[in-house]
């Protein structure tokens, strides 16, 4: 529907995506693949999104741009973002941080063992 695609085009814009809405999956780049989707992921505003390492492909402006949408999303629309991430210094100051060492889980970036519920 038309909300579905304004919203889209709404999110490709914000990942910088804009003028490549009609190329095809092979005509892009691997970066541009990467903020595709990530777009794809946020265009139906989740309640909780599932990150494995989103800038990782990227370079630092756009990873940058990655993180502070991911940031305003959060707090404007109260979304829950769980990052998996080796490049912690990005994502700046966030709610919580959950560290995993050798199986454990720490919480905060240092490393006191925690109860973790699985």
């Amino acid at each position: 529907d038309s909300t579905t695609n304004n919203k889209a085009k709404e999110i490709l814009e914000k990942v910088g995506l804009k003028d490549q809405l009609f190329k095809r999956a092979n005509k892009i780049s691997g970066g541009q693949a990467q903020r595709a989707a990530i777009a794809r992921g946020l265009v139906n505003n989740p309640t909780i999104v599932l990150a494995d390492e989103p800038t990782g492909n990227l370079d630092s402006v756009t990873a940058r741009n990655i993180v502070q949408l991911m940031k305003n999303m959060a707090k404007d629309l109260g979304q829950t973002f769980i990052v998996v991430t080796h490049e912690r210094a990005q994502f700046g100051d966030v709610d919580r941080i959950v560290t995993i060492k050798d199986g454990r889980a720490f919480e905060g970036e240092q490393m006191d063992p925690m109860e973790v519920a699985v």
